[in-house]
């Protein structure tokens, strides 16, 4: 058994309660298998959590090492099930709180690299759980089509609109959130070659005026109490389908997007650009028991494509 990984210090945060397993490793230096993720993410055997936040330097991770002039920190991100992920809103948000937190970064402007490219995050004055929360740059959505996707729930169908946020979604607006099931298995999507790499399948209902609320099934997760890449992709379907695009409006267009967890304020700007504002709390840590891992000298398994 490593070294490292008898005394692995984590903590535990969480964004609208979409929680996450949050590991220091400055250096590069731990390995973090499927397997291992995955029993990390155990909520009964586990520490718990949707997905695992690696925090690492970017130069010192071989995906990330073309950004580490633009961004000092990289989020490896994993989802429960061991996969690795290409972004998670919600999760940049909790992991700027850590930094900010560690002292490895102030409040402010900061960039964080991720797999979906250089994003940048603002961090209000008032602090992360404030009011003003976190701010994340999340980068243009593309609606790549076909738009002829359907979305199934047991003896319901809806069309979706195919929104690409650095991840995949299928947008499906519904008249009763109930309406998409107990989302213990991912939903139905057709055709299959719309989403080869599997995909996010979000639910809407409309509360008000630019105001929406959601439910989503997260690949490599199942349900989650909320998804932030899944809440922007909600609202840029909203305002086409509402008939507005900010690039040709000339004015920015904002909805509010009520989940589970709760509440993500979702803005897209005139040039395609979306940014996301929510809370993030980062609530304990400890390290791991060596015993715990059960005497295992190595950690196997596979994750599954790319998620979230």
């Amino acid at each position: 058994m490593s070294e490292i990984l008898k005394g692995l210090r984590f903590l535990k945060g969480h964004g609208t309660e979409n929680d996450f397993v949050i590991v220091p490793d400055p250096d590069g230096l731990i390995d973090l298998p499927p397997a291992l993720v995955a029993r990390l993410c155990d909520r009964r055997a586990g520490v718990g959590g949707d997905g695992l936040l690696r925090v690492v330097r970017s130069a010192a991770h071989p995906e990330a090492a073309p950004m580490a002039a633009e961004a000092e920190w990289f989020m490896d991100y994993r989802n429960s099930d061991g996969s690795v992920a290409e972004m998670c809103g919600n999760g940049l948000r909790v992991f700027a709180r850590y930094l900010v937190l560690a002292g490895l970064a102030g409040s402010g402007d900061l960039a964080v690299a991720t797999r979906a490219g250089v994003l940048g995050v603002h961090v209000a004055a008032d602090g992360p759980d404030g009011p003003s929360g976190v701010t994340v740059e999340m980068g243009r959505a593309r609606l790549p089509g076909p738009a002829d996707v359907l979305v199934t729930v047991g003896e319901r169908q809806w069309p979706a609109t195919h929104v690409n946020m650095g991840n995949p979604h299928a947008v499906a607006f519904v008249d009763d959130l109930d309406h998409a099931g107990d989302l213990f298995a991912a939903p139905g999507v057709a055709p299959a070659t719309a989403y080869p790499t599997g995909v996010n399948v979000e639910f809407v209902v409309d509360r008000g005026p630019r105001h929406l609320a959601m439910r989503v099934h997260e690949r490599g997760s199942g349900e989650t109490r909320s998804c932030g890449t899944g809440a922007c992709a909600v609202a840029v379907a909203a305002a086409r389908r509402d008939g507005v695009d900010p690039a040709l409006t000339g004015q920015p267009v904002t909805y509010t997007v009520d989940l589970p967890g709760g509440r993500l304020v979702v803005t897209e700007q005139v040039d395609g650009a979306v940014r996301m504002t929510g809370p993030a709390v980062v609530l304990a840590e400890g390290v791991l028991d060596a015993s715990w891992l059960g005497g295992r000298q190595d950690w196997t398994g596979t994750g599954a494509g790319l998620a979230r």
